[in-house]
């Protein structure tokens, strides 16, 4: 199981959100190529980038700072936020992204998504943001009517290799990541990598989630971000939990 630092950016700075509310947003640094670098000294194998920005404008707004990114790591960046057309998404690809996020346009055309998909494969990830089950999309101001599993199913069964599940209800809030919530999702995913976000607190949640990735194998990996900038988890060793160390 990988733990995946999140950088997210609003106007070339690395901040976090609680709960997805864009009043709410704490601040990190002015340098995300810098934080990025952290990350990964401490270990990280994936950068995982969400454009904020992007997100509530529905297309990208600071690819000059992913750019920077891709070029000073030397390892994978996957970004989303506002990755809504062929054109925007095949830009980022051909900038280095490894692989893209796709939320909005996955919530409301499942038809865009099998196009992506004969195009790039497994370069496209599927993001399904929900509070409780209700899917939220547009930078998690619009709630769409379906749920999360009926999501999950639907880009399962079209051959999304990869789907991130955020809870936003503890995105940001440092509660803990609430293991029943998990499970289901991981039971709505098929044979798609599942990779969790929100509400990770302390190494006490990996320390449950590598339990359960024992159990299912397609627990691929957990998102962490205000737990690693607060100092509340220490990446470094998150990651050797993570890999059964």
């Amino acid at each position: 199981m990988l733990v995946i630092p999140a950088i997210d950016i609003i106007d070339k700075r690395v901040v976090r959100l609680t709960q997805g509310d864009f009043s709410r947003e704490t601040f990190y640094s002015n340098d995300p190529v810098e934080t990025a670098r952290k990350w990964q000294d401490q270990g990280a194998e994936i950068i995982h980038v969400v454009d904020l920005d992007g997100a509530r404008l529905g297309e990208p707004k600071n690819l000059d700072i992913v750019v920077s990114l891709v070029k000073a790591l030397d390892i994978p960046v996957q970004l989303g936020g506002g990755l809504r057309t062929k054109n925007d998404i095949s830009r980022v690809l051909s900038e280095g992204v490894s692989r893209v996020i796709v939320g909005t346009r996955a919530a409301t055309d499942i038809n865009f998504v099998q196009g992506l998909l004969a195009h790039y494969g497994e370069k496209i990830i599927v993001s399904i943001d929900a509070v409780g089950v209700d899917v939220m999309a547009s930078g998690w101001g619009e709630e769409i009517p379906k749920t999360a599993a009926d999501l999950a199913s639907e880009v399962s069964d079209i051959g999304v290799s990869t789907i991130i599940f955020s809870n936003i209800k503890y995105d940001g809030t440092l509660e803990g990541v609430k293991e029943y919530w998990v499970r289901d999702m991981i039971q709505s995913a098929g044979d798609a990598k599942v990779i969790i976000a929100g509400g990770v607190a302390s190494i006490d949640d990996i320390i449950r989630l590598k339990g359960m990735s024992k159990e299912n194998k397609n627990l691929f990996g957990v998102i962490t971000g205000k737990a690693i900038y607060e100092g509340k988890l220490n990446l470094a060793d998150a990651i050797k939990v993570a890999k059964g160390n």
